[in-house]
């Protein structure tokens, strides 16, 4: 169903979980304006809480966090972060709902499940939630029973594990050695805990990496029932992620065998019956994702595709991204300066962009496009998008349809390439992003 097109893949796109971009972040927003965010918020709001911590480091990752191996250092971020937690509660109007939690890292299994169970005690005291859909991040290879019996005691509906692959030469490969019956072992313990949503994240374009093995990768979760699937393309920035230096780039996919791979596994997990969220993302029908994705509902934000209604994001913990409808705000980066910030009652927001009226028309756009493969376009974006687009539609990967803009099934490995024409801040983006399959 797709067409190799490498020219229009060339130039790497962000993925887009907001607009503007992290990239486009800078000093000119601190403390006092998210607290100007904060105090304006009003409805449904969700959090995410970041957990920095893992007991081993896998060398493809290019997220905020460091090895739990230092009780003290562990010790001190969590006590930062209960103080962040109030300091936020304190600023947020009366009659706020908090309606979703979300826990990532890192690993949230990282820690304890006692000093766990009292994040979430913090979370229910400060914030009052009411029956809130809960969700975290785990690592098979640290989720032992007794994290098995706090999921169900708190009662976490949604759970994501980091699968990445089942073929043991190439976890190998990039340092994340797992058997498959550790990864069976922990699916049965999250659903005999009440998980109801369960999520796999898979790779391709690994170092190695054959179709044979991705296949027999998909085959596994199928049969295990992942109730939602990510299929990423490893994205090798060594430059920016320095613990990839590890990984044999020499023996990565090129750009065709990585967009064959993602060829293949779309079409892989919807002959399975998996309902195709997004170009890179699946879910099982009964799942809220794939219905959101159906009905139209879809939405995008810095946990990626969601169905999550809420115009409010408040990330909590050390390089958490918090979203407003006028703000994008991130907390300090390293976890020594978050915590002096908070032991001086400081809240730690010290970079982001506040988000113009241009911005969120642009944004509106951009998640259409990524979410339900069309968007009503303005004139004014039409006169400016358009030419840019013009190979796009020769290749027959996108259309108009009167003022919408329409990516066509061939279209959907491309909807980020896409996407990205409505974008007037991308610059140096060979340097920044990944590939966009």
């Amino acid at each position: 169903m797709w067409t190799y097109h490498p020219e229009l893949l060339a130039v790497p796109v962000p993925r887009y979980t907001s607009f503007p971009t992290a990239a486009e972040f800078g000093e000119g927003v601190g403390p006092a304006d998210f607290v100007t965010a904060l105090e304006q918020c009003e409805g449904e709001v969700s959090l995410y809480v970041h957990i920095p911590f893992c007991e081993k480091i896998c060398w493809y990752c290019g997220c905020n966090t460091s090895v739990a191996n230092r009780t003290q250092r562990v010790a001190s971020y969590l006590e930062a972060l209960h103080k962040e937690i109030a300091l936020v509660a304190e600023r947020l109007p009366q009659g706020v709902q908090v309606t979703r939690i979300s826990f990532g890292g890192g690993s949230p299994n990282g820690i304890s499940p006692i000093d766990f169970v009292r994040i979430v005690d913090a979370l229910t005291l400060q914030f009052a939630p009411r029956s809130p859909v809960l969700s975290i991040e785990l690592d098979p290879r640290t989720l032992g029973a007794d994290w098995a019996e706090v999921i169900g005691a708190v009662a976490i509906e949604r759970a994501s594990l980091g699968v990445q692959t089942f073929a043991p030469a190439l976890q190998e490969a990039i340092g994340r050695v797992q058997p498959a019956r550790m990864i069976e072992n922990s699916t049965a313990m999250l659903r005999a805990a009440g998980v109801t949503s369960l999520n796999f994240d898979l790779m391709y374009g690994l170092p190695g990496q054959t179709m044979a093995q991705l296949e027999d990768s998909l085959e596994q979760t199928v049969a295990l029932r992942a109730d939602r699937i990510a299929l990423f393309g490893y994205a090798h920035v060594p430059h920016l992620i320095p613990r990839q230096r590890k990984i044999d780039d020499s023996a990565l996919p090129d750009a065709q065998a990585r967009f064959e791979m993602a060829a293949f596994g779309y079409d892989y997990l919807v002959s399975a019956g998996y309902v195709p969220v997004g170009f890179d993302h699946f879910a099982l029908p009964g799942d809220a994702i794939a219905q959101a994705a159906v009905a139209g509902t879809l939405r995008r934000n810095f946990q990626g595709f969601t169905e999550d209604r809420a115009e409010v994001l408040i990330g909590l913990g050390a390089s958490a991204i918090s979203g407003f409808p006028g703000l994008l705000a991130q907390n300090e980066k390293n976890a020594g300066r978050y915590r002096m910030l908070l032991s001086q009652d400081r809240l730690p927001a010290n970079r982001g962009v506040r988000r113009s009226a241009d911005d969120r028309r642009r944004g509106t756009v951009i998640e259409a496009l990524l979410c339900r493969g069309r968007a009503r376009v303005a004139p004014e974006l039409q006169m400016e998008a358009y030419p840019l687009l013009t190979p796009y539609m020769a290749a027959g990967l996108c259309e108009t349809d009167g003022d919408d803009l329409v990516i066509r099934p061939g279209g959907l490995p491309y909807a980020r390439s896409i996407a990205a024409r409505f974008d007037p801040y991308r610059k140096d983006s060979l340097r920044r992003f990944s590939s966009a399959v």
